[in-house]
This record gives structure tokens, C-alpha cells and sequence, in this order.
């Protein structure tokens, strides 16, 4: 143990398990800090707050142990005591411990509280602050806390007392006539009485006001007031937590500088099929433009069932005078078998190359290969009309390494055309039972505006788990969007539409149709819809 002895403290100390107080910002994942997402990725343990995008847990190791720790959620709520706890047990135990709090730890997060209780127990702890709710919501919103113009400081108060001490009862006569902006946390409950004394206190009652709900999401919606109206309005349009009020003129810069809710999915709430390791590839778009996000994977990819042919395949690759490449997927499982038994690209041999989609020639070009035939749509007809164009298929033989269960209209399309074909399966398209997160629960309870579709398999493999026509009978609004042609055939076979279909049949061209759906819907009288 005398290396050990030499070590600092504190790095002996965060060895032998340490806690990280992480400010997750106020729900816009892009808000993390690098520091948070350093940490998360190195966790051995995550608990986390109810109000924390679920989205943020995807950096921390598959191994990692995640635990809600939030109260927001009444099924699941935890006491602080036992949060306190866990902390404490789970760092005693040697682990690395990161405690994902919504916005900033110390901003009315009881991230104090933590850190005493660890203090106490003499664990080891380090704050990360985090983007705050306080300066981030309302700056999505469009709503600067301070300007020249309108106001030269802000105060922020929570409108969440705590019943067992009336000492801290918050004295609303103080905060009437301070000047400036007024940034109320968790008071919505309390809204009526909160404007109602600021009123009776000389603030006046034409100061303008904002309600914002789920700010920097997807979900996001703002609505403003006066203090003599904006209780009514949070009363009648039902607006539930959680959501912040900002009182104070330069609200009124609103309409000049929305932002956010002007992009064109802003509350459409979109579920994204594909396999776990592509998903990005369509989610991150997606988010852009103001969608909320729920990542429910319908496949997964692993080995083909039998390598026997896939062997005898490599063995003849000089044979070939075409590989034609129909996925992303097809591509990796290729490569990943031809350099198990080769070191040389060269050995790949002679044969020309089609690739389905700009996504599967660009993994093609980034191994340095020239891709000869790449269709502008996908489907079969295209693919069999593309290499037609460029030469003669007749005697000339193809390789065809897909999936297992891909469907059979491509080689005989290939076949008619006097083109020999091996259609070797390289990976199969397997069903994806686990969601992480809770968002298949989500999916389930509340509903969502999309369901995007880039494959059949995807369809099938979902509809056995969900149930398309029982999901869609049971949220009416909840609409169908595919990839392509292909994939929609598989909708029709199941007595399903595709409200919405990818022109071209890429993920651009499927995050398009959500947009046009969208800005169509937007024009529609709500009488219409």
C-alpha cells in the first residue's frame, strides 16, 4: 500500500467512491455541460431526477446503475431521506456516484441538503453547476430577464413553501415594488394568490405577465397575461407543473423574440423506431426542429443464423461482378466479416458497387470505395433500373449481403433482367423488447403525435409488441410516417395508412414530411382537423 499512501487525498478519496452533485440543465439534453457529461460517462451509478431529460442518461455506461430519485413522478416519488441515503451507501461502497439534478444543483434543487448529509458521513463530493431554469426558460421563451430598456436586475423567489415552516412563508409584500424582473419558481399552485398580493401590494395589475410550461422541450408552450389576468388564463387553459412565471415588462419583448416555439415541430411529439445504434441518425434532426423525442426501438441487429454460406461467399469474392449494398447495416455486417478473414481491401476484388440510400454510400466512401450506382429512390424497381442503366446484368453475377428475412423483389427483379444472383444473409433483423427510459410507457399512456417507420421490419417487429391498430384506436391523433414506398406496402398489408410519406426515401426526406404535415396542419382551421 505504499503507492497508495503516496496518492493525495482526494484522489484516494475518489477511488473509494465519490458523489457528483450534476446539474442537468432544465431539459434540453444540448444543455449539459461538458463537465456533466465527462462525469456521466465515467458513472457507476446514476440517480436521477424526475424532471431530468431521460435522454441525458444515454452517456452513462450500459453497466451503469441507474435509480430514479425524483419527486415528481407521485408512482415513484422517493423520500429525500432515502435520496440521502442511497448517496451515502452507494459511494461507501466504492462507486462513482452521479446525482442528475434538473437545472442546478443549488438553484431550489435540496442539492444543499445532499451535500451536507455527505459532509456529515465525511463522503467526498464534487458540484457541477448547471444551466438553470431560472436564466434558460424564459430565455426560450424570448424573454430576456434584464434590458436596457425594461429592467437592470431580477429577482427569483419560489412560490413551493414549505408547509412545516411558516417562518419562511414567502412575505409577497416584500417583492411588490422591487424593481425589475420577477422570476417565480413552482408557483403555479399558487398563482392566484401570488398576483392577487403582488396587486394588493402596488404592483400594477397591467405588468405584464408569461406561464411557461416545460420550457427548452419539445413540449414548451408559453402564455401571457396581465397580473389582473394571468391566474384566469393558467385557470382556463388547465396549464399544469411544471412551468415558470416571469413578471415584468420585459415580457412584452416576446413578441419581437420567440424563437423556439416558432420552429416547425415544436409539439409534435415523434417516435423514433429504429435500432438503437442508427436512431441518432433521425432523432437528432428531429429535436432540432423543436420535436420531443421518444426513442422506442422496434429491431435490433445480430449475426445471421448460419455462416456457412457467408464463408463460401468471402472465399469467392473475384467471382462478383456487382455487390449491391441496400442498408447502413449491410454494409457494417459485410465489413465486419470480410475483415475477419482478410487485412486487404484489395482482395475485395474487381466488382462494381451499388449503393441503396446517400447514407449507405457515404459508410461505403469512408472505407475509400467508389460507388458506381446509387438509385435517387428505393425500391426494388429503381435499384434493377439503376444497374440496368449503367450496363447489361446479363451473366453478370450479383452479391446480395442483407438481412435474413429480407424481402425476395430485388433478386428476382435482378433475375428477370438475366443476372445471377446470390442473396447471402450477412446480419438478422431480430425484435427489440427493451426501452430504456420509460418511453414506451409514454408511448402508452399519453400517446404521440408520430410514429416513423424507416423499415417493414421495424412495422412488424412493433406491431407484435404494441399493436398498431389497438395503439392507434386508442390515440386517435397518433399518425403513421414511412421511409418510402417499400416500407408503406408493409402499413397496407396491415390494414394501416402512412399519413405521411419520405420523398426521397431518406431520413431528410422523412423528417420533410413531418414538416409539411406539420406546417399543413398549422394553416388548417382547428374546425378542420
Amino acid at each position: 500500500m505504499v503507492a497508495e499512501r503516496g496518492r493525495p487525498a482526494y484522489i484516494r478519496a475518489r477511488m473509494n467512491g465519490m458523489v457528483y452533485l450534476v446539474g442537468a440543465g432544465p431539459g434540453d439534453p444540448g444543455l449539459l455541460t461538458l463537465r456533466g457529461a465527462e462525469l456521466l460517462r465515467q458513472a457507476e451509478v446514476v440517480i436521477y431526477d424526475g424532471l431530468v431529460n431521460p435522454d441525458l442518461l444515454r452517456h452513462a455506461p450500459a453497466s451503469a446503475e441507474r435509480i430514479y430519485g425524483g419527486k415528481h413522478d407521485r408512482t415513484r416519488a422517493i423520500q429525500q431521506t432515502d435520496i440521502n441515503r442511497l448517496l451515502i451507501e452507494k459511494a461507501a461502497a466504492g462507486k462513482r456516484v452521479v446525482r442528475l439534478k434538473g437545472g442546478d444543483p443549488f438553484v431550489f434543487a435540496r442539492g444543499g441538503e445532499e451535500a451536507q448529509a455527505l459532509a456529515k458521513a465525511k463522503i467526498p463530493f464534487e458540484v457541477v453547476p448547471g444551466v438553470s431554469s431560472v436564466e434558460a426558460v424564459p430565455g426560450y421563451a424570448g424573454i430576456p430577464l434584464t434590458h436596457r430598456d425594461f429592467s437592470s436586475s431580477y429577482t427569483v423567489v419560489t412560490g413551493h413553501e414549505c408547509p412545516g415552516r411558516p417562518e419562511h412563508r414567502v412575505d409577497w409584500s416584500r417583492f411588490a415594488n422591487v424593481p425589475g424582473t420577477l422570476v417565480v419558481l413552482m408557483g403555479l399552485a399558487q398563482l392566484r394568490r401570488i398576483t392577487g398580493e403582488l396587486i394588493a401590494h402596488g404592483r400594477a395589475p397591467e405588468t405584464p405577465v408569461a406561464v411557461i410550461h416545460w420550457g427548452t422541450t419539445g413540449r414548451q408552450k408559453t402564455w401571457t397575461g396581465t397580473l389582473a389576468t394571468m391566474a384566469e388564463i393558467a385557470e382556463k387553459e388547465a396549464i399544469q407543473p411544471p412551468a415558470i412565471t416571469v413578471i415584468g415588462e420585459v415580457v412584452q419583448l416576446r413578441s419581437q423574440l420567440s424563437w423556439f416555439e416558432k420552429r416547425p415541430l415544436i409539439g409534435q411529439r415523434v417516435v423514433v423506431t429504429r435500432a438503437r445504434s442508427q436512431a441518432a441518425a433521425l432523432s437528432a434532426p428531429l429535436l432540432e426542429l423543436g420535436a420531443e423525442v421518444l426513442e422506442i426501438p422496434a429491431i435490433r441487429f445480430g449475426p445471421p443464423s448460419e455462416k456457412v454460406a457467408i464463408a463460401e461467399t468471402l472465399a469467392s469474392l473475384n467471382t462478383f461482378d456487382w455487390i449491391v449494398f441496400t442498408s447502413v447495416t449491410a454494409v457494417t455486417a459485410f465489413f465486419d466479416f470480410f475483415f475477419q478473414g482478410f487485412q486487404d481491401m484489395r482482395d475485395l476484388g474487381g466488382s462494381r458497387i451499388a449503393a441503396v440510400g446517400a447514407a449507405t454510400a457515404a459508410q461505403l466512401k469512408a472505407l475509400r470505395l467508389q460507388v458506381d450506382v446509387m438509385p435517387t429512390q428505393f425500391s426494388a424497381s429503381h435499384v434493377a433500373e439503376a444497374m440496368s442503366k449503367f450496363e447489361s446484368l446479363e451473366n453478370r453475377k450479383i452479391l446480395l449481403p442483407r438481412a435474413e428475412t429480407a424481402i425476395s423483389e430485388l433478386p428476382r427483379l435482378l433475375e428477370d433482367l438475366g443476372a445471377i444472383v446470390d442473396d447471402i444473409p450477412f446480419y438478422q433483423t431480430l425484435p427489440e423488447t427493451e426501452t430504456l427510459h420509460g418511453a414506451d410507457l409514454r408511448l402508452q399512456a399519453a400517446g404521440a403525435d408520430w410514429l416513423t417507420f424507416a423499415s417493414g421490419s421495424a412495422i412488424e417487429h412493433f406491431n407484435q409488441r404494441f399493436n398498431l391498430k389497438e395503439l392507434t384506436a386508442k390515440h386517435p391523433g397518433l399518425k403513421i410516417a414511412s421511409i418510402g414506398p417499400e416500407t408503406t406496402k408493409i402499413l397496407v398489408s396491415l390494414g394501416l395508412k402512412a399519413a405521411a410519406e419520405a420523398k426521397p426515401a431518406t431520413m431528410e426526406g422523412l423528417v420533410a414530411s413531418l414538416v409539411k404535415a406539420a406546417r399543413k396542419e398549422a394553416k388548417e382551421p382547428k374546425s378542420a382537423r
